[in-house]
């Protein structure tokens, strides 16, 4: 049965970046609305051998439509292994505040529950966990260096080997994906707008997502998966944190600025926060959101080209 929707949905989020209160308002919605929400326990697994590849897509593709696929991995091109490519949503978030966040989840866990880190990482050593963040980022320990700190991009990038090396053609192909692939990307400081976006979009999906995250009884759920016991770095630390992300920069103030461009083709004003002070000789500040051309295409002629998909 073809719908009259978009009725194959992936939502490869990435980690720390706000993806649990996402699932969390996905498991109510998928209840609300009658799609099925297929989920993966599988969290720690994001790059995928050929054959991993072809047996996901296998079992994504087969799942009982409409349905949303979320789960830690990067982009997999279904067309590659002869399927029907998906919509593509996703969440990022400014860099160095996903790195801080991830680095102090592995050790400490939520608001769940304290022991919760202890599960996640029962075989990190004590000193290990209790590494201050400035000595991890100024003698250049392995968590807090190069290659890992290139991890936004992989999952726009997709499972070539070369979307793990940090530089130009890893970039290049994850802003191609984006643009080719990508319903939404949205970015976690804006989550509201996000959400209103989503609902626009998708309301299949997500129509009264934003009354449901509002809720102060959901608030509540939300609060608790707040990672706990962050510290910030020294301004020394996190200029040299910027110096080693600046692609994940690029691409994170590249993703913020189409993100804005389609809030004003919608109606919704961007309101600018002061960023975060950055070495000048790292990444120039993102250029303004230009204004809307007179001539674009017709909201609704936009919207009925991603349905025709």
């Amino acid at each position: 049965q073809v719908l009259p929707f978009p009725s194959q949905v992936v939502y490869n989020r990435v980690g720390k970046c706000g993806s649990r209160t996402v699932v969390l308002l996905l498991r109510i919605l998928s209840e609300k609305h009658g799609f099925n929400l297929v989920t993966s326990d599988i969290h720690n697994k994001t790059r995928l051998t050929k054959n991993e590849q072809m047996e996901l897509i296998k079992n994504i593709s087969t799942a009982e439509q409409p349905y949303l696929f979320t789960r830690h991995v990067h982009f997999l091109n279904f067309s590659r292994f002869g399927g029907d490519q998906p919509v593509y949503i996703n969440i990022i978030r400014d860099p160095v505040n996903r790195f801080l966040s991830n680095y102090f989840f592995r050790r400490f866990g939520d608001w769940r529950g304290e022991q919760n880190h202890m599960i996640r990482t029962p075989s990190m050593r004590q000193e290990e966990r209790y590494l201050d963040i400035n000595v991890c980022i100024l003698e250049n320990y392995p968590e807090c260096s190069n290659p890992r700190l290139f991890y936004i991009i992989p999952y726009f990038c997709g499972q070539h080997p070369r979307c793990r090396e940090p530089g130009e053609w890893a970039l290049e192909r994850a802003k191609l994906n984006v643009n080719e692939n990508f319903l939404l990307v949205g970015i976690l400081e804006e989550l509201e707008d996000v959400l209103l976006l989503l609902e626009r979009f998708l309301p299949h999906y997500f129509k009264d997502v934003l009354s449901i995250y509002k809720n102060p009884e959901h608030r509540k759920l939300g609060n608790l998966t707040v990672t706990v016991k962050k510290t910030v770095p020294s301004p020394e630390a996190i200029q040299i944190l910027y110096q080693r992300m600046r692609y994940e920069y690029e691409f994170y103030y590249y993703v913020k600025e189409q993100f804005h461009l389609l809030k004003r083709k919608f109606g919704l004003k961007s309101y600018i926060r002061k960023p975060h002070p950055r070495p000048e000789f790292f990444i120039p500040s993102p250029l303004e959101t230009e204004e809307p051309m007179d001539d674009e295409e017709d909201d609704e002629k936009w919207l009925e080209d991603i349905y025709k998909r």
